[in-house]
């Protein structure tokens, strides 16, 4: 999310905590998010992407099932496995990495796209501008994207974000005003701004979809002890049971920023 720490001071932020549910509830972008990469020429058949901050490798899987020749990089090895295993029962090739996005392992001029979803933040931005610099092919661009609720606009989410900054005041990723940079300000001596865009989207949920989505946040299953996410999802459960039907939909907002070097 734009605007948003990337720490939580006090807490130990540890993806790999999360493995399991990041894979089965965090699916990353919504189909109509595909469709506006299509029409902005990215995730084309046969292009070469790198998938930064790959995760459990959602994103990926995506690209590669529309015709890309798609690399995952990820700090977490928990997390590339969980990748490695999906792509397989998804029945595509992806070359799933462990590493750092700031010391990439790939060849220079590799890459026609290289996209980070929802983790830019997380990176030591000048060296991983470096890293895409180094990969990208001439007339590649690097894509920053983003798929996030709305707890302003969206009660399930507000109800939802209350109960863990109950059980995690540390957690910092809150409150989200839904405001996003025409061009981000990082960018500006590097890169120039092909296309933008954002869009609001419901996306669909069952209760055991949100609660095990949410535990795949930083607020619960990155941070919290074990004893403590089950305290909370069982929080959770009768805080949906009042507040929403078994099936539900969550207001997001979706954005990115298509950069081509300079």
């Amino acid at each position: 999310m734009h605007g948003i720490s990337a720490t939580d001071p006090g807490n130990t932020i540890d993806w790999g905590k999360t493995s399991e549910d990041y894979a089965k509830y965090r699916v990353g972008q919504p189909d109509s998010f595909f469709d506006y990469m299509r029409t902005f020429k990215v995730g084309l058949n046969g292009q070469s992407l790198l998938d930064l901050g790959t995760g459990t490798g959602a994103m990926a899987i995506r690209f590669a099932q529309r015709g890309a020749a798609v690399s995952g990089i990820d700090v977490s090895e928990e997390q590339i496995a969980y990748a490695k295993k999906a792509a397989e029962e998804a029945r595509v090739k992806i070359d799933f990495r462990v590493g750092e996005a700031e010391k990439l392992p790939f060849d220079s001029k590799m890459f026609d796209v290289v996209i980070a979803n929802q983790c830019w933040l997380y990176f030591r931005q000048q060296e991983v501008i470096r890293q895409v610099l180094w990969a990208l092919k001439d007339g590649g661009v690097l894509v920053t994207s983003h798929c996030s609720w709305l707890p302003g606009f969206d009660p399930i989410a507000q109800a939802t974000e209350d109960l863990v900054r109950e059980f995690n005041p540390n957690w910092t990723a809150h409150s989200w005003s839904g405001s996003i940079p025409a061009v981000p300000a990082w960018s500006l001596t590097d890169f120039r701004l092909r296309a933008f865009f954002n869009y609001d989207e419901k996306i669909e949920f069952s209760r055991e979809g949100w609660m095990g989505r949410i535990r795949a946040c930083r607020g619960v299953g990155a941070a919290l002890p074990p004893e403590k996410v089950a305290e909370f999802d069982a929080a959770h459960l009768e805080v949906l049971k009042k507040i929403a039907p078994e099936t539900f939909s969550v207001l997001h907002r979706i954005d990115a920023h298509i950069l081509e070097p300079l």
